[in-house]
């Protein structure tokens, strides 16, 4: 019996560790927290969505925001951070560069607590130069799952966002 040799740690193959479903087609696993599947897939779309808005100069947070105030007109900014179910401070966060770059402006409400929020002409312009990329992410996640299972996703998303409303 000859000597066994100890290979040190440099001798040693190097082994790939790969987490399950490691590779891009591989699926991923369902997590057992709905909280930890719904951020993993805002993330995922999150950075699709980011990526295609780049050259517009807009995040899709930011996007998000002028596209709800096409949708609902001057609002609030409590009524905005509910409709996006925002708290005030990260509302307030995300607002000041799209004021800075003067796509939006606050002005006082009815009292001086209130805030309305509403979108410039500027902004109306830098929302539409945005809207073709943001309809190509879109029509890629439909025609990933289809329009009617698409459809039905806005559905539960909502439903879901509602129950935290619910004491």
């Amino acid at each position: 019996m000859g000597a066994r040799r100890e290979r040190s740690m440099s001798d040693r193959p190097k082994r790939r560790r790969e987490s399950p479903g490691a590779g891009a087609d591989a699926p991923l696993p369902t997590l057992p927290c709905a909280c930890a599947n719904l951020r993993r897939a805002a993330r995922a779309v999150t950075q699709l969505y980011d990526e295609a808005l780049r050259a517009t100069g807009l995040s899709i947070s930011q996007f998000t925001l002028l596209q709800v105030l096409v949708i609902a007109g001057p609002v609030t900014q409590g009524g905005l951070g509910r409709i996006l179910i925002l708290d005030s401070t990260t509302l307030t966060r995300t607002l000041r560069p799209l004021e800075r770059s003067g796509w939006i402006r606050r002005r006082a409400g009815k009292d001086r607590r209130e805030r309305r929020v509403e979108m410039t002409t500027r902004g109306r312009a830098r929302f539409r130069k945005a809207v073709p990329a943001w309809k190509r992410v879109q029509k890629r996640l439909i025609g990933g799952i289809g329009r009617r299972r698409w459809d039905a996703l806005g559905r539960e998303l909502s439903r879901i966002a509602a129950l935290s409303r619910r004491g």
